[in-house]
Formats: structure tokens, sequence, C-alpha cells
């Protein structure tokens, strides 16, 4: 009976992706990563109201890290950096304050990072590029 339960719930989990998976399997690298260079991670695709997600929050010393994870095959079209856009910024901002009000502590310091992994699965030694303080919060937002 418990075989079969089983077997139900997952059979009602949407499939991923290979793209997904890709993600998935990039999130799960740049945490490795973080946690080797002295990170403490706090949460993983953190859901932040109805379309927003921050792929991983970390605390490193005393600043609160939001990290988007970019990840991508190979670079023959364009750098994962390049993808962290006008408007991924806004949603990504967007997150965060909302992260932040829901948080009993206001934080001293936090910053935007992205990371940047190349490469697939069945890559041994993917490239990963860390960018601390790749952009800052939008002015027009900064009501914290």
């Amino acid at each position: 009976m418990l075989k079969y339960i089983t077997r139900l719930i997952a059979s009602r989990q949407p499939r991923l992706t290979p793209r997904q998976q890709t993600g998935l399997w990039g999130e799960k690298k740049a945490a490795r990563f973080l946690t080797a260079k002295g990170y403490k991670i706090i949460g993983k695709r953190v859901r932040v109201g109805p379309r927003d997600e921050i792929d991983l929050i970390a605390r490193f010393e005393k600043t609160l890290v939001f990290i988007e994870v970019k990840t991508r095959v190979n670079e023959n079209f364009c750098r994962p950096f390049s993808a962290v856009n006008r408007q991924k910024r806004l949603h990504l901002s967007r997150a965060v304050i909302r992260y932040m009000k829901q948080l009993k502590v206001q934080p001293s310091a936090f910053r935007f990072d992205v990371i940047e992994i190349i490469g697939e699965k069945n890559t041994p030694n993917p490239i990963i590029r860390h960018i601390e303080n790749a952009f800052p919060l939008p002015k027009f937002l900064r009501v914290l």
C-alpha cells in the first residue's frame, strides 16, 4: 500500500524538462561551491510572492547574500551573467524586499551575487564563476 501511495504522489509531481534539470544541478553545484568558501546556506529556491524566487540565500560573516544562479551548457551564444538583465534584476530585487519585510530583524548589510556555472551533469569539472556584489538594489525600490 505504501509503495502504491508513493508512486501515486510521484506521478503527480511535474516532470522536469532537461533545462530545469540542468538548473537544479547548477544550484546544487553553487551551494557546494559557496559552502566550501565559508558561506552558510540559509535557503534554497525560496518562493516569495506568487512568481518571484530567490535561488540561494546565504550568510557570509555578517552579510546576507542573495544569489542568482545561472547555468549554461556552454558559452557559445552568451555568458550566463548576461541573462541577469534589467527585468531579472527587478524581479530579484522585488523578491528580496518582500523577503526582508518578513524578517523580524533587518540585516545590517546585504548584497546580490551571481554565480555562473558552465557545464552539464556529466561534466566532471564545470566552470564556476562567482560575481560578488553583482548589482545594487534599484534606487526606486529602496523602501527598507
